[in-house]
């Protein structure tokens, strides 16, 4: 397929999805057929409030310097941009400087690859200064690669007279050197915001709530899943990466044992080098969480293609799955679906297991089963710790409750025996705070909690 569906609007934006022929299932992510990687890219360019007045997929034998894709396909292209005006070429793939300024010229038309437009979506949504700061970061690293794309003035000298050092700088030069001034700047303002949240870190430990994050892909719903419950009103649309900067609020479990909830940037495949890089602070919610929940669409298409890219994402931050912390899964979004695929995904919440777990955020169904898994999840990275107090040690009784979760209370007149499940970041400040009067119940488990 060629030339795939058309819009009637007159102005907006083409798609040019380039699928490569190399492309095999023997990759280690699944790979999706070329409309759905079409679609997507569509999606994409729609959440930048553009209209895609044409879409276009390109079979790619072998890669052209030049221009990427074959000269008859870039005319066959050009004459449709001549057609129908467009505002925005998008090409669904990673574009080198001089194939991003020939194609311009070739279309007469601003051209975008992958990372461009994803960089543009980043650069809409951030809201806080630290969003923003790495949107820069990320778009500054990004352009410096490519100055070259368009200076008609190279051969320009600026200052110098020549007597020292040679010939004074080319226009192109001062310009990296002001972008890296810029760059380094930015990062010494991240740092200090890296700082700041290791502070709210330190201070969140010491008034212990295990960090529960929910991850997954763009628009699988993790925004309506956070705002369902903690009664948060972040923002939650049917759009690709509404969700930015990371949120957080205090949940409380069934048993009554108090979390804090992180809501994180959604991930997407072949997600640019540039971000992964620039948003790893961000994302240090994720490296620092005790529970990762893994959201899924499960009524669309390609999630499990889905979920290889946002496995692979984690990998790359670090996060082994199943080896270094707890994991659960969760389907999403089975209101969507099928009445009998919809009660299949049921019965996995039925039985027990470490399978996924099938919910609706948008209805609430499912919610329970969720919940009670992350107490078990959490509930096995905890020590029991034993306390033999007297019962008029009521500091000791209220430090007990504030630093862990009492599980029994047994005890008279003179003394008080309790039962505390501890998390295991806190069990050496607990046995300390109490001395003799706390003992171990049981070994700690073998898991890393971070």
């Amino acid at each position: 397929m060629t030339k795939g569906h058309e819009s009637s609007v007159r102005r907006g934006a083409f798609v040019v999805h380039v699928e490569p022929k190399s492309r095999h299932s023997s990759e280690i992510q699944l790979d999706r057929d070329a409309e759905a990687r079409l679609a997507e890219c569509v999606g994409l360019t729609a959440a930048i409030g553009l209209d895609v007045v044409s879409q276009w997929i390109v079979p790619l034998g072998a890669r052209r310097p030049a221009t990427l894709i074959g000269s008859g396909k870039v005319e066959e292209i050009a004459a449709d941009v001549r057609a129908r005006e467009p505002e925005v070429v998008v090409v669904n793939a990673q574009l080198s400087p001089v194939q991003q300024r020939n194609l311009e010229k070739a279309w007469n038309a601003k051209v975008l690859d992958r990372t461009a437009l994803i960089l543009e979506i980043f650069g809409e949504r951030a809201q806080t200064r630290e969003g923003r700061l790495q949107v820069e970061l990320a778009h500054l690293s990004y352009q410096r690669s490519r100055l070259v794309r368009s200076w008609t003035h190279l051969e320009r000298q600026r200052g110098g007279f020549g007597f020292l050092g040679g010939p004074g700088e080319t226009q192109i030069e001062t310009d990296r050197r002001l972008i890296g001034e810029r760059l380094a700047k930015i990062r010494k303002e991240l740092e200090q915001v890296k700082r700041t949240r290791g502070l709210h870190r330190e201070a969140r430990r010491r008034v212990p709530y295990p960090i529960v994050a929910l991850v997954g892909y763009t628009n699988a719903g993790k925004s309506t899943l956070f705002n369902r419950l903690t009664k948060a009103d972040v923002l939650a649309k049917d759009l690709l990466f509404a969700t930015l900067d990371p949120t957080m609020r205090g949940l409380t479990l069934p048993d009554g044992r108090r979390v804090i909830l992180s809501d994180t940037v959604g991930f997407i495949a072949d997600l640019p080098v540039e971000l992964v890089a620039a948003f790893r602070a961000t994302l240090e919610e994720v490296l620092e969480a005790d529970l990762i929940v893994h959201v899924r669409d499960a009524a669309h298409g390609e999630s499990d293609a889905q979920k290889q890219d946002v496995l692979k994402v984690l990998a790359e931050l670090g996060v082994e799955i199943g080896n270094d912390r707890p994991f659960v899964e969760v389907l999403n979004k089975i209101d969507l679906l099928e009445q009998a695929q919809a009660e299949g995904l049921r019965e996995s919440n039925r039985a027990a297991g470490q399978g996924p777990i099938a919910i609706s955020a948008a209805t609430g169904e499912g919610l329970g089963d969720l919940l009670g898994r992350l107490e078990t999840e959490l509930a096995q990275s905890q020590v029991m710790v034993e306390l033999n107090l007297e019962s008029s040690d009521g500091a000791g009784l209220a430090w007990a409750h504030a630093h862990g979760r009492v599980t029994s209370r047994n005890g008279g007149d003179e003394s008080t025996r309790l039962v505390v499940a501890v998390d295991q970041n806190e069990v050496d400040r607990f046995l300390h705070h109490y001395g003799e009067s706390a003992r171990l119940r049981g070994e700690i488990p073998a898991r890393r909690i971070a």
